[in-house]
């Protein structure tokens, strides 16, 4: 891939190839507001290796009540102006789930979900408490044919002291997806030291640049000239390039 002994490392994420969890869509939630920083982010990730990115708005009832009504059109709008300016990455959208009560409901009910892959779908928790429903809801999307991805599990600041949390969330059919950016302590010391053993443990499957903003930009620019990042990562099982 690269030499590790060299003092100055190119960024290059091509060994990663497919940003799973992102915010990238214009407008549809915290993440990112406008189609020319849109344009200008997917410039950028291309040039560190990535060659296709999933966009994964989030959907919480009352603060980002996104459904595919309003996702799938903006996917649309971004694939159009990445041709127009000859942007070769390929582009999708899924959605990223909070698990409550009202996700629970879309699932009884038959709604459509938006999935990546031949059947993941990104769910996160709230960082505050746990979702009392996580264990219903991982098994009723099991029921469905569908694969559970558990976002960023290194920034739930109550499971730090129970690591038995992720092991069972892992034995009930749940991958775990990392923040790329905890791994350069961003969200914080403790989050990059339960990040650093999630990886250590070979309990990741899957990682993501949760992109919303510059700041997050300028946090990845820093963490891909890092030895200590390659180190960490090149021998993990990672399954994003099998997005491709």
């Amino acid at each position: 891939m690269f030499s590790l002994f060299k003092k100055k490392i190119k960024p290059d994420l091509s060994f990663i190839g497919v940003d799973m969890h992102n915010h990238l869509l214009p407008g549809l939630d915290d993440g990112v507001q406008d189609l020319e920083t849109t344009l200008n982010f997917v410039r950028e990730l291309h040039a560190m290796g990535y060659s296709k990115l999933i966009c994964t708005p989030h959907i919480l009832a009352e603060i980002h009540p996104n459904t595919p009504e309003t996702i799938l059109p903006k996917l649309d709008l971004v694939r159009t102006a990445l041709k127009e300016n000859d942007i070769p990455v390929a582009i999708e959208a899924a959605a990223e789930y909070m698990i409550d009560n009202d996700m629970e409901a879309l699932i009884r009910n038959n709604n459509q979900l938006l999935t990546f892959g031949k059947n993941y779908i990104l769910v996160e928790m709230s960082y505050l408490a746990p979702s009392p429903n996580l264990e219903q809801v991982i098994f009723a999307l099991k029921l469905k044919g569908l694969q559970p991805i558990l976002a960023h599990p290194e920034r739930y600041l109550f499971y730090h002291n129970n690591f038995e949390k992720y092991e069972r969330a892992i034995d009930l059919g749940c991958l775990l997806q990392v923040n790329i950016l905890s791994l350069l302590g961003y969200y914080g010391k403790h989050i990059k030291v339960i990040a650093e053993k999630l990886f250590e443990k070979n309990m990741v499957s899957l990682v993501g640049t949760d992109m919303h903003h510059i700041n997050h930009m300028n946090a990845l620019k820093t963490l891909v000239e890092k030895k200590e990042f390659y180190k960490l990562v090149q021998n993990a099982k990672l399954i994003n390039e099998s997005l491709l």
